[in-house]
Formats: structure tokens, sequence, C-alpha cells
């Protein structure tokens, strides 16, 4: 949603400025599916791996170093 703030647009501006706001909307949505996608090498790296975390007791915590 926008306002104009000051001064009577035309219709060519109100048009152009709805197709520049339009196209940016497309190109994130288009960029935010392609890095869903594909997840971060750091993020996989420092998510515990099912099977891999230790049993609670004494050592545990030594053991995940």
């Amino acid at each position: 949603m926008f306002r104009i703030a000051r001064g009577s647009p035309t219709p060519e501006e109100l048009a152009a400025i709805v197709g520049v706001l339009w196209s940016r909307r497309q190109a994130a949505a288009a960029s935010a599916a392609n890095s869903a996608a594909l997840p971060s090498r750091w993020r996989a790296s420092a998510a515990p791996r099912a099977g891999r975390l230790p049993r609670p007791g004494r050592g545990a915590w030594s053991a995940t170093h």
C-alpha cells in the first residue's frame, strides 16, 4: 500500500509506479522461492543430526565436541 503525499499524478505516472512495484514484488517472490529451495551450508552443518545426539549423563557435553 502506498500513499501519494504531494501533488496529483497523471494516470500514466500511476501506471508506471504500479508497474515498478509489481515487478519488484514478483522478483522478490521468485528470489524467495529460489533461496528457500537451497538450504545454506552453514545452517545444514550447524543443525544437530538425528542419531548423533549424545545420551544425557556424565560426559555428554564433552562428547559433542
